[in-house]
């Protein structure tokens, strides 16, 4: 890998940039992130991590490492709706609370060991791309200005995105709440439960204990506000707690106290010709229902093996183009959802918190409402589009299935920019000339005789009739027996 010609830039190394990059790097893409911060920061509001993310960090190998971090809970409980999620249909059956500092650090251990080169210090200030590639000047530490090229460029620098606004693309939405305050400190009494929340006419309080002994707190006092920047103490948190919780717990301990606001928006497209945005800086929710550092990382896990396609050469001209089109009707699923929850939280006149009853009482129950919200959050019920006439199963998750012979189920064989087709012994031949970029494996029972799964852990395609499953191969994979283009 050379500084100065990645196949691939990335400015900002938050979860989505370092997942990304680690794909890229994984499959052989040359990679290079530029990251203004000059140090890595353990101060961030992500703190949950959802059983679709945790799919797609089994199929890397990294679900273990990040479950060791973190804390598990099979209820979610939100102002007395309750939802059993032990009946998800995943391994992963839980929400896994853990700060978002533990999982990057996760991503950058991998991403620097499959030869990612991250610039830190580096601040991107301008962009231009042409038919072949994309320059950026970055401004470095002592004021000089490098310029970086690579053939695509991807901004996962958050929500003031300096990629979105080199794009010039707008960020329609809104500033959904004030004056929230984020604080990390730690506890003399443990509460009940791994997550603890609720909220009053006075404000709300939500509290989650990480395994590391720091507890996470995000309070909001409705009578109170005040701007980003104005110093917090300790004494407030605690109060608004024992308001809305009953309880401040012994709280002492601060390492950090901070006010945020909390933004609903989303941009309207994700590419503009070879420049792509993904996380925060494609779209920003409420941070009700813990879905925004799992959606950026679900967005990483889409484009990393079409980046990686087109890179090698053998991507189709419209599979670029499929980022858009599956990942931001997503974004807005998750925007709305997100701020639906957000609404019931801050209920105040007598008809919103009536709603707020009337939405725990169905969800108690109904309980096809129940999974159907479950699923939602978790991410596990998002599919994308198919072609009309498809197999009821294109587009959609593939299930962790039982294989014959090692590595033993699907997602220890999913993992970097390859294709998995699941098909009978003695069945595959077929497959034989992409065999550099589809693995092959037998299930022990299938849902169909032939199943093409993509990197990503989504259905391409699925059927019987071998003649079928060579189109998919050439629509999905490219040219059959092409060689790796020349470095």
């Amino acid at each position: 890998m050379t500084a100065a010609e990645p196949d691939v830039l990335i400015v900002g190394a938050g979860p989505a940039g370092l997942m990304l990059a680690g794909d890229l790097a994984t499959a052989g893409v040359r990679t290079t992130i530029l990251e203004k911060r000059a140090t890595g920061s353990n101060l961030s509001r992500a703190f949950v991590v959802h059983a679709r993310t945790l799919e797609q960090l089994d199929a890397r190998g990294l679900a273990d490492d990040v479950l060791a971090k973190g804390r598990r809970t099979s209820t979610l409980r939100l102002f007395g709706a309750r939802s059993d999620l032990s009946q998800l249909p995943s391994r992963f059956n839980y929400l896994l609370v853990i700060p978002q500092y533990e999982v990057e650090k996760v991503l950058m251990r991998r991403a620097l060991d499959a030869g990612v080169r991250l610039v830190r210090g580096t601040e991107m200030i301008a962009m231009r791309q042409d038919a072949d590639g994309v320059d950026v000047d970055a401004r470095t530490a002592d004021g000089s200005v490098e310029t970086y090229r690579g053939q695509y460029l991807v901004g996962t620098d958050g929500v003031r995105s300096s990629v979105r606004k080199a794009l010039d693309l707008p960020f329609p939405g809104r500033s959904a709440i004030e004056s929230v305050i984020l604080a990390d400190v730690q506890l003399t009494e443990q509460p009940p439960n791994v997550f603890t929340v609720n909220a009053t006419r006075n404000g709300f309080a939500f509290m989650a204990p990480f395994q590391d002994r720091w507890c996470r707190l995000i309070v909001w006092d409705r009578h109170k506000r005040m701007p980003d920047d104005a110093p917090v103490e300790l004494a407030e948190v605690a109060a608004i707690a024992r308001d809305a919780l009953g309880s401040d717990f012994g709280m002492h301990n601060p390492r950090s106290l901070s006010r945020f606001h909390s933004d609903e928006r989303q941009s309207p497209q994700y590419r503009v010709g070879r420049v792509f945005l993904a996380g925060d800086a494609a779209h920003v929710h409420s941070p009700a229902g813990g879905q925004g550092m799992n959606t950026g990382l679900q967005d990483s896990a889409n484009l990393s093996w079409k980046l990686a396609a087109a890179v090698r050469g053998w991507a189709g001209p419209g599979l670029l183009d499929t980022y858009q089109s599956e990942r931001h009707p997503v974004g807005r699923a998750v925007l709305r959802s997100s701020g639906g929850v957000l609404r019931l939280v801050l209920a105040d006149s007598p008809i919103e918190r009536a709603v707020r009853a009337a939405f725990t009482t169905v969800v108690n129950l109904v309980p096809a409402i129940g999974k159907r919200v479950s699923l939602s959050i978790t991410g596990l019920g998002f599919h994308y589009a198919a072609p009309r006439g498809s197999n009821r199963l294109a587009g959609r998750r593939i299930t962790d299935l039982d294989l014959t012979g090692a590595p033993g189920r699907v997602y220890a064989a999913l993992g970097g920019d390859k294709f998995l087709l699941l098909t009978p012994a003695g069945a595959d031949a077929v497959a034989e000339p992409w065999a550099d970029r589809v693995r092959r494996a037998v299930p022990v029972a299938a849902p169909e005789p032939h199943v093409l799964v993509r990197p990503d852990g989504y259905v391409a395609w699925a059927g019987s009739d071998e003649q079928e499953l060579a189109t998919a191969l050439r629509d999905w994979c490219g040219a059959g027996a092409l060689t790796a283009v020349p470095r």
